[in-house]
């Protein structure tokens, strides 16, 4: 073989070395001679010239990060594990690389030191009962921090609160009070409804006499359907008044 057709031969090998493939969602931070190129590369084939290039992949797509259970000391001195979960993509591939040593694990370093920080600024329950609000005030945070490293924070959910025994004991007591509060007041409202309506009917019978002498029948008709060997004589309303008067 001569000198040309192996010269031939090492640059293709070196041409084929040289060519790399990249994914629709990946895209190609290349160093020449140590500086960076001014524009990402990819997708498709992209030319690394070895040695003088070094070629850094940036996956484009969007990263779930779960952050790992934190212990929070709430605003109302109570203790809970938090954990939530982050969804963050690289926006900047150039930035991403040369701003931070590693994006992924800054990224997760800062979601749980802002958890902690934000966490610690509200009480137990606007954590239970606030959980939108604090999710975007998490997502306004974090975004803002990883910012200068072209990474771009899309959403933050709080997953689960994990709460002490006593605590979760303490707020089963709390609403078993809670719902013995609105029974009572639901009855005393009953009553106070009942006796406007009793108060209504006195009003109508004092009026008509005679009708309370239909309660009474009405009233013996109902017991009269029951099978009771008690007999009720009803005693007439007149004959009280005439024995309460004076002189009689």
């Amino acid at each position: 073989m001569s000198f040309p057709m192996i010269l031939g031969v090492i640059l293709a090998v070196y041409v084929f070395n040289c060519l790399k493939i990249l994914n629709e969602y990946e895209r190609a931070v290349i160093f020449r001679l140590g500086r960076i190129l001014t524009k990402p590369k990819g997708p498709g084939f992209v030319l690394v010239l070895f040695p003088i290039d070094r070629m850094v992949r940036v996956d484009m797509r969007t990263i779930t990060l779960d952050v790992p259970p934190q212990d929070v000391i709430t605003k109302d001195n109570v203790s809970v594990k938090v954990n939530a979960v982050v969804y963050y993509r690289a926006i900047d591939p150039n930035r991403a690389i040369i701003e931070v040593e590693d994006f992924h694990f800054a990224t997760s370093q800062i979601s749980q030191t802002s958890l902690r920080s934000t966490l610690g600024r509200v009480t137990l329950d606007d954590l239970l009962s606030e959980r939108e609000s604090i999710n975007a005030e998490l997502q306004d945070i974090i975004d803002k921090a990883t910012d200068p490293w072209g990474v771009k924070v899309s959403h933050v959910e709080i997953k689960h609160v994990d709460l002490p025994q006593e605590m979760q004991r303490a707020m089963a007591r709390q609403a078993e009070a809670e719902r013995e509060r609105r029974a009572k007041v639901i009855s005393a409202q009953g009553e106070y409804e009942a006796s406007e309506k009793l108060a209504m009917a006195a009003e109508v019978l004092q009026k008509q006499p005679m009708s309370l002498q239909m309660r009474y029948l009405q009233t013996l008709m109902d017991m009269s359907t029951e099978k009771s060997s008690v007999v009720v004589f009803p005693l007439p309303l007149e004959l009280l008044r005439w024995m309460d008067r004076p002189g009689k």
